[in-house]
């Protein structure tokens, strides 16, 4: 199976921090943020990896090279800044992901302990999508979606005495390259859109982790990871 890492975005919430550094090269416990991705990929074997980029993205390659210090192939999918939101950048890096397995892909803004060797069998067959989720966080309160079982479903699709649990979306999650066989190469497109049609289909599964993640998005959160991840 081959992973995706998103690196494209232009991090503004972390300004005047991403100004000069892209978001997923700020480091935490001493070593940038893409590189815990990387490591957790290289240990189960996940050798293949696709990084798109955009801010800065000369930046990426340039710090992460082949990948071949950490054992793994490491190609690139460069976008224009800010133009193809994370459905099109996905759909931008079929060509290097493949048209025809599952991928996982991971948001490289985020740290998550997520068991990554679990990509390979939680997609169940027929279904386009399987996503983790974590518990609703303090600055996301409302939640993305809601996770029934294993079934996950949109908003308003929770409905009293249903069990449904009101989740956010972690960032990573595996698919098949058919969920993006309707976006068209180059064209921005977002990912929640495909996610909720493919919901309202019940071809989306998803599983909660009741593990650590943290969303990287403000200096504070990336100063309090800093201080957690340097202390082990």
């Amino acid at each position: 199976m081959k992973a995706m890492i998103l690196a494209a975005g232009r991090g503004e919430r972390m300004r005047p921090l991403t100004d000069d550094t892209p978001k997923p090269l700020l480091p935490v416990g001493g070593k940038p943020l893409l590189v815990w991705h990387l490591e957790r990929l290289a240990k189960v074997g996940l050798r293949e990896v696709v990084i798109n980029h955009a801010h800065l993205g000369a930046q990426i390659e340039a710090a992460l090279g082949d990948g071949a210090r950490w054992g793994l192939s490491i190609r690139y999918s460069p976008e224009a800044e800010g133009a193809l939101e994370t459905a099109g950048g996905i759909a931008n890096a079929l060509p290097l992901l493949g048209n025809e397995e599952p991928f996982l892909v991971l948001n490289g803004d985020i740290y998550c302990d997520w068991d990554v060797a679990r990509a390979a069998n939680v997609l169940l067959p027929g279904d386009l999508a399987h996503l983790v989720l974590v518990p609703n966080p303090p600055q996301h309160p409302q939640g993305d979606f809601f996770l029934t079982g294993r079934a996950v479903g949109a908003d308003g699709e929770a409905t009293a005495g249903s069990g449904a649990q009101s989740c956010t979306f972690s960032g990573i999650g595996i698919y098949r390259p058919q969920l993006f066989a309707g976006i068209r190469r180059g064209r921005p497109a977002q990912l929640a859109p495909l996610l909720r049609t493919a919901m309202a289909a019940r071809l989306v599964s998803g599983e909660l982790h009741a593990g650590r993640w943290v969303d990287v998005g403000t200096p504070q959160r990336l100063v309090e990871l800093d201080a957690e991840l340097g202390s082990l």
